[in-house]
């Protein structure tokens, strides 16, 4: 009896150095070599995956380290990096729709609700779909913001939400 192992995956994840601090990117590496990104979290983040020294291996992301570096530098609006999220087929339809709120601006809770046909009583399971993104600024959740302009319910801080929206030109920078 012959037996067929299928090819295993392997989990890997690097640093990224930015304006915001370090972030992890932890990604899946098929045999083959190529890399589909898992999840993209913010220093400080709940619920951001931990990370083993022994898994470390940035050569699989160097397509991602090139398109982060040229968005904080202003040269990159969109990412074009395979992404993979695991949730619900609800989360994942929250998520995907977030690809379509362009760079520079924002939408609200409601707006979002609106557009993926949730009725009005429902916005909250969006707000908690959004909170379950696990690729954050690749999946621009930080774009999503209360119906009276106020910034919420980000996981990876308000703060660094509010560094996003500065930095993409849809928040005036505040003098201190």
């Amino acid at each position: 009896m012959t037996t067929h192992n299928a090819p295993t995956v392997r989990t890997v994840h690097t640093v990224h150095a930015s304006p915001l601090g370090d972030l992890l990117l932890t990604g899946a590496e098929s045999p083959a070599g190529g890399l589909t990104l898992t999840s993209l979290s913010l220093p400080g983040q709940r619920g951001a995956p931990a990370a083993r020294p022994e898994d470390r291996d940035d050569r699989p992301f160097a397509e991602a380290h090139r398109q982060l570096d040229a968005y904080f530098a202003g040269r990159r609006t969109r990412f074009d990096l395979p992404l993979s999220g695991t949730g619900s087929p609800f989360q994942r339809a929250v998520w995907r729709a977030l690809d379509d709120i362009p760079y520079g601006t924002t939408t609200s809770y409601g707006e979002l609700a609106v557009r993926l046909g949730v009725p009005r009583a429902e916005i909250r399971a969006v707000g908690r779909a959004l909170g379950a993104n696990p690729l954050l600024l690749l999946r621009p959740c930080h774009r999503v913001i209360g119906s009276d302009g106020s910034l919420r319910g980000y996981a990876g801080g308000i703060e660094h939400k509010r560094r996003l929206l500065t930095h993409e030109g849809a928040l005036q920078p505040t003098l201190l």
